[in-house]
């Protein structure tokens, strides 16, 4: 009875319903749409406060302005090594596999546009390119980064603003104890939203199956096995190996976070976990200061899924239209991808977004092309979030551990509490 009261049974329960509906009562199932919408949205609106308060608690709590710097020196690092791995993969494998050979796709013949959410937000990177990125780190002003959400933007007021109050000693210390005691509160109000997160799966995967139906895609559907393969394998081999370098079981900390990982798969979306993964990383003995730097610069610098998909989405839609692509074209169009991903966290279809502003700098392969991605970026994206979550997660481990101030016997035995349920 225990185990039926548990949050991830009743994930998994409403899961199992969602299919269920999806499959029988198709109409039903999508009208459920609304069930997740509502979920996204109760967490959007904490996210951003919940990370300024994290950032600036973590860098007001380091107490030393050069460690603040050093941590985030050897995150991104980290960050960037990881992601060029990433994205070589995804370029290997599909020069390897080749998914998409033989699919000949007549680019007159699709007459369909790229939608216009992602159409508008590729635009608007191909336009702004790397000097605009680097504008839009700066917000306008601190209240309308929390107005847009922009979580990368609320990082960067945090970062100074977490800054200013480590230098201002004794007189920053009562905005401190007020940031304390905003975000317990804030982590309370998580706590209530994420008890709904059951009713925000059914709707999501209700209206997922409901919409696409459950038949086979073709040859889409083996680019979509074959992208959750790779990220599968660069998560348990390749995070697996560097994680059990820091002392600490894969499979023991993906049971550990087996909650978490399970709303990503039925939300595609990351931010949905955002706190509970940044307190239950600090629950196995990482401080503070490295979580609240690492997970949320993590979740716009340090995309590894991402990195795979954009590697192996450019081939195979070369290989689709009958382009034949060098080496040079290949890393030119998918270096580019990188760069203009850094914070794009958070725009709508961002992969496919990325992807559209980046295609020009080739122009051979068709852009509406991109059409067929989008018939499929919802299943696409349930790896890439659990790819990017798993990747973010392990990094913070990976940078603490390279601080020398990761508390492994602490994390070790909070794993075995995990799996043995206690």
């Amino acid at each position: 009875m225990r185990f039926c009261r548990s949050l991830f049974f009743q994930i998994v329960l409403a899961t199992v319903l969602g299919v269920t509906l999806g499959l029988a009562t198709p109409g039903i199932a999508v009208s459920l749409k609304p069930l997740s919408d509502l979920f996204l949205r109760l967490i959007a609106m904490l996210v951003g406060p919940l990370v300024f308060c994290v950032v600036v608690q973590g860098i007001a709590g380091a107490g030393n302005l050069r460690t603040v710097g050093r941590i985030g020196l050897k995150a991104l690092v980290y960050f960037e090594v990881t992601t060029t791995i990433a994205l070589c993969l995804g370029v290997a494998a599909a020069a390897i596999f080749q998914p998409g050979a033989g699919m000949n796709i007549d680019a007159g013949a699709l007459t369909q546009s790229l939608p216009g959410q992602f159409g508008d937000s590729a635009a608007t990177l191909r336009h702004d390119g790397l000097v605009g990125f680097l504008l839009h780190l700066v917000p306008q002003n601190p209240l309308s980064a929390f107005v847009h959400n922009d979580v990368l933007q609320v990082l960067v007021f945090a970062i100074l603003f977490g800054c200013g109050l480590s230098m201002a000693g004794e007189q920053g210390k009562p905005a401190a104890a007020l940031i304390d005691s905003v975000a317990a509160v804030l982590f309370r109000i998580m706590g209530m939203v994420i008890r709904v997160a059951p009713i925000g799966v059914l709707g999501a995967i209700a209206y997922t199956v409901g919409h696409f139906g459950a038949g086979s895609l073709g040859q889409l559907g083996v680019f979509v096995a074959l992208y959750s393969a790779l990220v599968a394998v660069f998560v348990l081999v390749g995070l697996g190996l560097l994680l059990r370098l820091c002392g600490i079981s894969i499979f023991s900390f993906i049971w550990y976070l087996r909650t978490e990982l399970t709303v990503v798969l039925a939300t595609t979306s990351s931010d949905a976990v955002l706190p509970q993964i940044m307190e239950k990383l600090a629950a196995i003995g990482i401080p503070r200061e490295v979580v609240g730097l690492v997970i949320p610069t993590g979740y716009s610098f340090n995309l590894d899924a991402l990195s795979i998909y954009l590697g192996l989405a450019v081939l195979f839609l070369a290989q689709a239209s009958g382009v034949h692509l060098t080496w040079t074209q290949i890393f030119l169009v998918t270096g580019t991808a990188l760069v203009t991903s850094k914070g794009a966290h958070g725009v709508p279809g961002v992969a496919i977004v990325i992807l559209a502003a980046t295609l020009a700098v080739v122009p051979e392969i068709p852009p509406v092309g991109l059409v067929l991605l989008v018939a499929v970026d919802w299943f696409i994206g349930i790896a890439r979030a659990l790819g990017n979550v798993m990747g973010n997660c392990i990094a913070t481990i990976a940078v603490a551990k390279w601080e020398g101030r990761l508390d492994v016997a602490t994390a070790q035995r909070v794993l075995r509490s995990a799996r043995s349920g206690q």
